[in-house]
This record gives structure tokens, C-alpha cells and sequence, in this order.
């Protein structure tokens, strides 16, 4: 690593935060199989009454969706979702609209086949969804987004994805041993990590997002860096100015680094490639957004929705369907008490 120093806060090195806003840098990780009990929690001792409300309310729309199939769990899903949202902003004392501020729509066709292009979600100007985009700092600034976009720009099942559409080329890329490091002489700071072996290769690197570059190649192992640097004092004993322009660089780059929740947090950086557009939002709002377009459809037109899951992008949409919960409420818990969650890893003791 050269002159390069991993930074360090109270003996442990700085790597990415789950958090996008909401970072408690000196926290310690987490262990559990659920954050709804720690979340309750924090929420009772922090005197966040009207949050704490939603929470529950959250957490048993949850509970009522467990054993339910795919073709009803979308509705209590949503609903679990949006109460979830409402606690994270009424816990930061965030005023909004209680509608829910995302309307569905159909992209208006001569054909009769069902496909997710045409299944449309719209962002109003009001309401739950525009005030979480809002804290969150999104710029985007398309107000509509099809079905296939929003599954599109989901980590957590980018694979299946590309498995469905068998022609698309992979966006996520995985990173590992992604770490924070300053240079003593200049006091300057970056992010740096290490791409995963099978996506080690120059093609990869120049799909690269423009906040990204080539550090070094040493051997199979590609080293990137970001192009921002920010002034750093002391890499091992950081002043409280050096962990708020950490936070702020960790907000920059997260626009462009997504996580998999799971007994290890797996990293990515999104990678420029053609397909469906690359959507200036973050995991939880398109999750949110997708999984209201799926709870209409089996709301209201359930044949049509069974037509779906009966079709060619059934699996994509199970998938979303089992596995966003589980990522979502880690996003919402960690947004609400800066802390990271994690599942816990159980091994034979040696």
C-alpha cells in the first residue's frame, strides 16, 4: 500500500458504512437475525413516540405477510414497507404528506401481451415517497420509472436479473477489502478497494463510474480508488472535522456503492453498461416504488398479476418478492439508528 495508511477509529479501520445519511462511524456492528426488536428499542429510549408507532405498525403488517404466497404478499409488503419509511422520517423529525406520494400506471399500448416496460410507477411532488427521496438527497430527476427499470437497479437480485434477460451485461460489480486510507505526507484521504477475481479485467475498469479509477494492478488483483480525495490529520486518532468529510465522502460514493445484506455484507460498484437506464436513486426508494407497482397488480388486477408470475420473469419476481424484506428493513434500520445490522455467523468454537 505504499505510503498509504489505512484510517482507523478506536482501533478498528474505517471501511464502507451501510449508512447513506445516517453514519455512526465509532458504532460497533449489530448481531442479530432481526433489527425490529434493537430498532423498537432505540426508538423507546430515544423518545421517538410517533416513530416508534409506525415501527410496530411496520412490524405487524411484516409478521401478517409471513407464509403468504407470492401472489398476496406484495399488498402487506408494501404496507410494511411504507410504515417503515414514515418511522425513519418521523424519527429525524421530518414533516410529510401521510399519502403515499407514488401513483401507478400503464404505459398506453396497441398490444394486448403483458411485459414489465409497461407497468409504470410516478413519482408525485407530495406525500411519503418524495419525502424520503428528499432526505436521502437523490438526484434523480425522472418523475416515472417502468417495472423493468427499478428491478433493473436492485443489487440483490441483479443476478437474476441477467439471467432473465440473458443478453444484459452485469452492472453490479463485487469489490472487496474496500477500506479507507490516507496519505500521511500530502493529509489527504480516499476510498479504496479491490475487485472481485472474476471481474479483474481492463473491459471492467473502463466501465468504471466517473466518481472511480485504476489505483494499481498488482498480479490478477485490480485496485481501484476514488478520484475525490478529502483532507485527513491524523489516520489513526481522527479529529472530529476528519470523520464529517468522511461522512461526506461516504455520501458522495454511495451513489455508486450498493450492499447485500447477510451474515457478510457484500459490496458493489455499479458499473456503466447498456440496458434499462441507471436510476439516480438508492436501493430502499426503488424497492419501494417497485414493490407499490407489484401490490396495485395484485390488488387490483390479480389475473393479470398471475399472468406474470406464470411468465417468462416469474423467478425474477418471486425473488423480489422473498428477498427484498430482508434488505429493505436492514436499509430502514440503519437509516434510523446509524447503526450497522448484521446476521449473525455462528461457528464451532476452535
Amino acid at each position: 500500500m505504499g505510503a498509504f495508511s489505512p484510517i482507523r477509529l478506536n482501533g478498528r479501520e474505517i471501511g464502507l458504512h451501510k449508512g447513506i445519511i445516517n453514519q455512526e462511524l465509532d458504532s460497533r456492528t449489530v448481531l442479530t437475525n432481526s433489527p425490529w426488536d434493537f430498532v423498537q428499542l432505540w426508538l423507546k429510549r430515544e423518545k421517538k413516540d410517533r416513530a416508534f408507532f409506525y415501527w410496530n405498525q411496520a412490524r405487524e403488517f411484516s409478521l401478517a405477510s409471513e407464509g403468504l404466497g407470492v401472489q398476496s404478499a406484495p399488498l402487506l409488503h408494501y404496507y410494511s414497507f411504507l410504515n417503515a419509511v414514515k418511522a425513519l422520517l418521523a424519527s429525524k423529525e421530518i414533516r410529510f404528506k401521510e399519502y403515499h406520494g407514488v401513483q401507478a400506471a400503464k404505459v398506453k399500448t396497441a398490444s394486448r401481451k403483458i411485459s414489465l416496460t409497461n407497468e409504470v410507477v410516478k413519482i408525485k411532488n407530495d406525500g411519503v415517497f418524495p419525502s424520503f427521496s428528499e432526505y436521502l438527497n437523490e438526484k434523480e430527476t425522472s418523475k416515472t420509472h417502468t417495472l423493468q427499470e427499478l428491478l433493473f437497479n436492485l443489487p440483490f437480485i441483479h443476478r437474476t436479473y441477467c439471467l432473465t434477460y440473458s443478453s444484459q451485461r452485469e452492472m453490479f460489480v463485487p469489490i472487496r477489502e474496500g477500506m479507507f486510507v490516507a496519505d500521511k505526507k500530502n493529509k489527504q484521504a480516499f476510498f479504496q478497494a479491490k475487485l472481485s477475481k472474476d471481474f479483474s479485467s481492463k473491459h471492467v475498469i473502463n466501465r468504471l463510474p466517473q466518481d472511480f479509477d485504476l489505483d494499481s494492478k498488482n498480479g490478477p488483483d485490480y485496485t481501484i480508488r476514488s478520484r475525490e480525495k478529502i483532507s485527513y490529520s491524523k489516520p489513526s486518532r481522527p479529529t472530529k472535522k476528519d470523520l464529517e468529510r468522511l461522512k461526506k465522502l461516504q455520501q458522495t460514493l454511495r451513489k455508486d456503492l450498493f450492499y447485500i445484506n447477510g451474515a457478510q455484507t457484500l459490496w458493489y460498484v455499479r458499473a456503466k453498461t447498456s440496458g434499462p437506464s441507471r436510476l439516480s436513486r438508492y436501493s430502499c426508494t426503488i424497492t419501494l416504488a417497485a414493490m407499490h407497482r407489484l401490490s396495485e397488480l395484485c390488488r387490483y388486477h390479480p389475473l393479470e398479476f398471475d399472468s406474470f408470475l406464470s411468465g417468462r420473469q416469474n423467478w425474477l419476481l418471486t425473488e423480489f418478492i422473498k428477498q427484498s424484506p430482508i434488505q429493505f428493513f436492514d436499509e430502514i434500520a440503519t437509516e434510523i439508528t446509524g447503526h450497522q445490522f448484521m446476521i449473525p455467523n455462528v461457528r464451532p468454537a476452535s
